[in-house]
């Protein structure tokens, strides 16, 4: 039996979601998608479509393109991505040294923080060679005892705001390699804190391994994490070289709070 959908909370307001749902619309179809193309896949009456459209329009989250004869993303978005990346406390530097990793290690690479109660996936480098893990992508914030970021964000936790948050979070099992007991989390995180770095061998994904250092400010506490992932198959082999060039990467990434 599928899983039963969570119930929506109270209160939400339904020209809101039609207004977001059209955003994603225009942001999935690219350049020049039409009102017409827009109310198919949407499931709203054409009148509406064009209503929210123009407003999208009017307040510069979409354009109108005259030549294409359609409608596109706005230029007010870049703002919100920024601002959102500021937040997450990734500056260029962070982005730029987190690409260059990805490069050296040919493996895709995270930068994962603590945001509020969330321990949250803040950026990704990866390529069509070697491609980021689904759904490890920005604003992923789930399994946090499955994945080698999360490992090091939870192990830099005192073990109060560890139980707490891993009470609401819980020990899902992902696959029969995910640890799933509190004892056993435990143990994995005190060596985490013993060596420094974090790994996870097929216990958030079958087929994937990956490894995690953390990335510390001047006082010497935990900030964020970095990670990569690659194949499990390739992970043997080159593991010696990827702890090497992770523990490096962590460095180089805490320099920059300096």
């Amino acid at each position: 039996m599928p899983d039963a959908q969570p119930k929506p909370p109270s209160g939400l307001i339904g020209s809101v979601q039609r207004a977001l749902r059209v955003l994603e619309t225009v942001a999935d179809g690219g350049d020049g998608i039409t009102a017409k193309a827009v109310a198919r896949r949407t499931g709203f009456k054409l009148s509406t479509t064009y209503h929210l459209l123009n407003t999208l329009v009017h307040e510069g989250y979409l354009v109108r393109l005259a030549n294409a004869r359609g409608f596109g993303l706005g230029y007010k978005l870049p703002e919100l991505h920024d601002s959102l990346k500021e937040q997450l406390s990734v500056t260029p530097e962070v982005a730029y040294t987190l690409r260059d990793l990805h490069h050296r290690a040919k493996a895709a690479m995270y930068y994962a923080v603590v945001r509020d109660d969330e321990l949250v996936v803040a950026e990704v480098a990866d390529s069509p060679e070697h491609r980021k893990a689904e759904p490890l992508d920005l604003g992923f914030d789930r399994s946090a005892h499955a994945t080698s970021f999360g490992k090091v964000l939870l192990a830099a936790m005192s073990p109060t705001a560890r139980r707490h948050y891993l009470a609401g979070a819980g020990l899902a099992r992902l696959t029969n390699r995910t640890i799933t007991r509190l004892e056993d989390l435990d143990r994995e995180l005190a060596l985490v804190r013993k060596t420094g770095i974090a790994a996870e061998i097929e216990e958030f994904q079958p087929g994937l391994a990956c490894l995690a250092t953390p990335v510390k400010d001047k006082e010497g506490r935990t900030t964020a994490a970095v990670a990569l992932s690659v194949p499990v198959k390739d992970f043997a082999k080159r593991r010696r070289q990827l702890e090497t060039l992770i523990r490096n990467g962590g460095e180089e990434l805490s320099r920059l709070h300096f």
